[in-house]
């Protein structure tokens, strides 16, 4: 009965949600084709040290995170296709630069353009689901949908990319411009076709908007009073600063895989290097793909503190096997990659599960955006990653990661012995 109700959910979805999950396929997919390697590229490129480039990559990611905190209340004044479009073009912008660069000043200039463009993307493309599909369940299968086939197109884009020769070439950049000027078409197409899919719709129901991109008056007051919201329960609410605090630290973590591993496994020339990144970005993707569903129906009895536990236990003994992994091993970095992988399989979904449940439904707003500073975890992991590296060494790093995690741990132990406040009084 479920699959019947699946089956219908999905032939409820309009042309343009099929649009958006066929562009991020082939977007993801070349994406992950090249941008992977770019830490490869300026190490042989310009010699840079670990921190040099994790400098360069973090600095990129903190302007992305700021850029991102006003993307989604700038698409409800301008439209979400406006900004959509902008941001697509920044896209083929900065990575047709990216094929093209030669200083380093100028790599600096143009990851931050990339960077950007990816925060702007992102929330837009979240937010636009949510303006075109009503349906509250329908609307949860479109959002799972999508994060199944971003990761289709991660474990698919960096073999192919191997198996046409294009892994850590600069040139490979003008494929992710070109997928991008792809689905800019593909889009202009279907704001036009749900135009008229949505003008069906209001003939059906009158309550139901033909402009995707308008936002009822009460809407916009409520997004514009977010920030007043969020500063208000960071202040007040004790437990929501340390779970802010604890998932800094495990993006911080979780993201040495993105960066400092591979400036790691770079300096140290193991053998086959591009097709060792090639194969722990697919098993990454892979095991996400093959695990998800399967590990939240396992888990369904614990409660979503058990659940993050164990998955932080898996994530410390995934660091620990990278910090003691003979250099030369490949399947042993595979290996490590799994039980990452695993770990990211239960954490990331039982972490957003876990602000909704904890978020009072007058607060709702504010809660998830005060979780949009977990990124900064993410965003300065390449800089200290990148210190470490040179100053302790790559086995140190991980072996780091893995004391962090137990932080991270402890942090989660004592939620529910600190105080929270009276949220009726922080209603705006």
């Amino acid at each position: 009965m479920s699959n019947v109700v699946s089956v219908t959910r999905f032939k409820a979805f309009p042309p343009l949600m099929w649009i958006l999950l066929f562009g991020s396929f082939i977007t993801r997919g070349s994406y992950y084709m090249v941008w992977p390697f770019l830490a490869v590229i300026l190490y042989e490129k310009f010699a840079l040290s670990a921190t040099h480039v994790g400098l360069i990559l973090s600095s990129a990611a903190v302007i992305s995170v700021l850029v991102s905190f006003v993307g989604s209340a700038l698409s409800d004044r301008i439209g979400r296709h406006q900004l959509m479009y902008a941001s697509g073009i920044l896209y083929i912008i900065s990575f047709s630069l990216l094929a093209e660069v030669n200083s380093i000043a100028g790599y600096a200039l143009v990851i931050t353009l990339c960077s950007i463009a990816t925060a702007l993307w992102r929330p837009l493309t979240s937010a636009l689901i949510g303006d075109i599909i009503d349906d509250k369940a329908t609307r949860e299968l479109a959002m799972q949908s999508l994060y199944f086939i971003v990761n289709v197109g991660c474990a698919v884009g960096p073999m192919l990319g191997l198996w046409l020769g294009l892994t850590g070439e600069q040139s490979s950049f003008y494929i992710t411009a070109a997928a991008f000027a792809f689905l800019l078409v593909l889009l202009w197409w279907g704001f036009h076709q749900h135009s008229k899919f949505d003008a069906e719709s209001l003939k059906a129901n009158q309550s139901t908007t033909s402009d995707v991109h308008t936002q009822p008056a009460s809407t916009v007051k409520e997004k514009s009073a977010g920030s007043e919201k969020i500063i208000k329960v960071l202040t007040a609410d004790k437990l929501l600063q340390c779970l802010i605090l604890a998932n800094i630290l495990c993006m911080f973590i979780y993201a040495q895989m993105d960066s400092s591993l591979i400036q790691y496994l770079t300096r140290a020339k193991v053998p086959d290097l591009l097709e060792l990144i090639s194969a722990m970005i697919f098993t990454n993707a892979l095991v996400i793909i093959s695990t998800q569903f399967l590990l939240l129906k396992l888990m369904a009895s614990l409660s979503l503190v058990s659940r993050i536990q164990i998955g932080l236990v898996l994530l410390m003994c995934s660091q620990i096997w990278l910090a003691v992994n003979p250099l030369t091993l490949f399947w042993g970095w595979i290996g490590a990659i799994v039980v990452m992988s695993l770990a990211e399989t239960i954490l990331f979904p039982t972490m957003n599960v876990h602000i909704d449940r904890l978020a009072p439904e007058h607060l709702r707003g504010a809660y998830f955006g005060a979780a949009s500073f977990y990124e900064f975890g993410y965003a300065i992991a390449p800089l200290g990653g990148g210190i470490i590296l040179d100053q302790l060494g790559g086995s140190w790093l991980f072996f780091i990661a893995a004391a962090l995690t137990l932080v991270v741990m402890y942090l989660y132990s004592i939620l529910d012995k600190l105080p929270r406040p009276d949220f009726v009084k922080i209603e705006s």
